[in-house]
Parts: C-alpha cells; sequence; structure tokens
C-alpha cells in the first residue's frame, strides 16, 4: 500500500518536471522523461507489471503481495 501510494506521488512529480521544463523550452529532456513514463505506463497495462511497483515493493518488505 505505501509503495503504490509513493509510485504515484513519483508519477505526479515527474509529471510537473516535464510540465515545467516544457515551460523552460528544455523540450529534449521533458520529451524524454515523458516518453519514458509513457512506455512504463504502457508495459503496466500490457503485462499487468510495474516496474516501479517491483522495486518499491522490493524496498518495502510490508508489501510482500507485489513479487
Amino acid at each position: 500500500m505505501l509503495s503504490e501510494r509513493i509510485q504515484r506521488m513519483m508519477m505526479g512529480t515527474i509529471l510537473v518536471a516535464v510540465l515545467f521544463l516544457f515551460n523552460y523550452q528544455e523540450t529534449m529532456i521533458a520529451s524524454i522523461l515523458l516518453i519514458g513514463m509513457i512506455g512504463l505506463i504502457y508495459v503496466w497495462a500490457i503485462f499487468d507489471f510495474c516496474p516501479s511497483l517491483w522495486f518499491l515493493g522490493k524496498v518495502f518488505k510490508e508489501d510482500s503481495k507485489i513479487s
């Protein structure tokens, strides 16, 4: 449960960073971050496996259901 909340906050933070980077005309960095995030979401949707949730589940041991 904790890892899912942290993962959602990380996604929101990355989206805010992309928004600021686009506003500061750093479109290449913002595009790379956005493409990476979209790729991870597609992996999550197609294979029902989220790499960030897997990693956070390993870090926070109370999430033993994610393996």
